[in-house]
């Protein structure tokens, strides 16, 4: 049995980093994709649910903390790291208000990294099987709190 690849999508309007980024993770056996702005990461999102998304807090346009709300509202399962060289802990403190799994910041290490998105995949498992056994069980309320991650 072959295991489930994780699907990760990065987004970062730092296109050198961010494709630089996106090599060292493909080196390592997640499967990756890449945008450059908060719209293309909705779009994105509305048409493939990646795994687990790497979101930069400041880029023109939507900035991470409005993708990050917005992706919570489409495909609340979807799991949010914030990568970023300019937050604070105020930031860190608001992304995890908003849902997101973790906050690093630049430069993070590589490996952090991986073990960061690996950890993430494995909560959304996690919370999608329990969910489906309070669905299965018939408690509907408790199943979307889970997948929503509602306290």
């Amino acid at each position: 049995m072959s295991k489930k690849e994780i699907k990760v999508l990065l987004v970062d309007d730092e296109v050198e980093f961010v494709d630089t980024l996106g090599q060292r993770l493909k080196m390592r056996g997640l499967k990756v994709d890449i945008v450059y702005d908060g719209e293309q990461a909705l779009s994105f999102v509305k048409k493939t649910a990646p795994d687990v998304i790497v979101l930069d807090l400041k880029m023109p346009g939507l900035d991470g903390m409005e993708v990050l709300r917005e992706v919570k509202k489409l495909k609340p399962d979807v799991q949010v790291i914030i990568l970023t060289g300019h937050g604070t802990d105020k930031d860190d403190e608001q992304a995890r208000k908003l849902g997101g799994f973790d906050f690093i910041r630049k430069p993070a290490d590589i490996d952090l990294l991986v073990v960061k998105i690996k950890e993430a995949f494995s909560e959304k498992i996690e919370r999608a099987m329990t969910a489906i056994t309070f669905a299965e069980a018939g408690v509907f309320e408790t199943a979307e709190r889970i997948i929503k991650k509602d306290e």
